[in-house]
């Protein structure tokens, strides 16, 4: 057996402060729906924690790690990306920051680590994988490619007792719109719900997959609005969290895995590469031109713009250096990258890889630099390709090819990890 332990702990913001996710939502949040969390697994000198936010950057996670009990390069925080939730990133996506949130969360985030550490107790993992719950569409093509992969990982105590279950989907956290002013997780939140009701005293803990180009049927653009769409309510992703409980409760065929856990990182570089066309100038001028008969919620997002190419567009296109890590958890890995990460990258990563376990592979890992669309999506352009680095305060998209640069750092770092169990 290994030692594994839980821990979860709240880190629900008090109303009034700015929520994010949306550039057409100004106004703070009211009240709660749900209670926002941080959730750890520890497995032996490695570990896991989800946050109930849209993104952590580099730095906070860095600070993270460091200061957490464990080894700061055998731990990996992911963003759920739920957009009800505070704004969690200094100089992103176009709202300031509280600072004094900031502080709690990360301190949060290294208690939620290191209280899991504490708990260890022996353990045994077992992994199986789960039928699709079927609500994830392709927002850019009809009909276009999601990943239908839901990985499940069960963890039992000494006496088979549950003691946690880990699971994940690649769908954005996104049911509610820009018209929601409470706080909340979305459809994971009722996911978690239903498992927990499911196993009596188990921790569930949802892990976003590669789904920037995935939702539940809306366009991106469809979220610049403030009006309220009936398929887009707590009813909603209260179904949709449903079906995905049921997906990772009934997942049969589980595989005992092995005593081990370990550890891999990489360190990838990726160019930017800006594709407005013409002179920052006569872009704001446009954009000040169209924001002045524009309505409130597009006027909203013309600002931003507007702001963007007053300033940090004016910026050099510097290199980005982005951390991806694999975790190998008795042989099932666990792959982490930074960032809005496409279906067709989380499907190149599982067909490259070595093995026959549902691979968990997470998007919003230990940082949230923006969108970093696959080679074959840069023709279609579209928000996530041409306007998204507007919102997350880059001067620049990222090049082609660096969703690939991920994509193999990954596959390389699971063969390595696979190559050093079977030694």
């Amino acid at each position: 057996m290994i030692r594994a332990g839980v821990a979860t702990i709240d880190i629900t913001p008090r109303a009034g402060l700015p929520m994010a996710g949306f550039a057409a939502r100004t106004e703070p949040a009211v009240g709660v729906h749900d209670p926002l969390t941080v959730r750890a697994i520890a497995v032996n000198d490695t570990a896991l924690a989800a946050i109930d936010v849209i993104g952590i950057d580099a730095t906070m996670s860095e600070r993270i790690r460091k200061r957490c009990v464990l080894p700061d390069d055998k731990v990996v925080l992911t963003a759920v990306h739920n957009h009800g939730g505070p704004v969690s990133m200094r100089a992103r996506l176009g709202v300031s920051a509280d600072e004094d949130y900031l502080a709690q969360l990360e301190t949060a985030c290294v208690d939620a680590i290191d209280r899991a550490v504490a708990h260890q107790q022996p353990a045994s993992l077992h992994a199986c994988h789960g039928g699709d719950p079927a609500f994830a569409r392709n927002r850019r093509h009809a009909g276009g490619i999601t990943d239908p992969t839901v990985p499940v990982l069960r963890i039992h105590d000494a006496n088979g007792n549950m003691l946690a279950v880990l699971f994940s989907y690649a769908c954005h956290p996104v049911v509610l719109g820009a018209d929601n002013r409470l706080w909340t997780a979305d459809y994971p939140h009722f996911a978690r719900v239903a498992l927990e009701s499911a196993y009596p005293g188990a921790m569930a803990m949802f892990v976003t997959g590669c789904c920037g180009d995935v939702n539940t049927g809306h366009s991106a653009q469809a979220s610049v609005s403030l009006i309220a769409n009936a398929a887009r309510t707590f009813e909603q992703a209260e179904r949709h969290g449903r079906w995905l409980a049921a997906a990772a409760a009934f997942a049969s065929g589980e595989i005992p895995l092995g005593d081990w856990a370990a550890a891999a990182n990489a360190q990838v570089e990726l160019a930017l590469k800006r594709r407005e066309r013409g002179a920052l100038p006569e872009m704001a001028a446009r954009w000040q031109a169209e924001r002045t008969d524009a309505g409130a919620a597009r006027a909203a997002l013309l600002d931003h713009w507007i702001t963007w190419s007053q300033t940090t567009a004016l910026q050099p296109l510097e290199p980005v250096r982005e951390r991806v890590t694999v975790l190998d958890w008795g042989g099932m890995p666990i792959v982490a990258m930074p960032g809005e990460i496409f279906a067709e990258t989380s499907l190149s990563i599982r067909s490259g890889s070595p093995g026959g376990l549902p691979s968990f592979i997470l998007a919003f890992a230990d940082d949230n630099p923006g969108y970093i669309p696959p080679a074959s999506e840069f023709r279609f352009g579209g928000y996530e390709v041409d306007e998204a680095h507007r919102f997350y305060n880059r001067p620049a998209g990222f090049a082609p090819g660096s969703a690939e640069r991920l994509a193999d750092a990954a596959i390389e770092l699971v063969a390595k990890l696979s190559n050093r169990a079977r030694a």
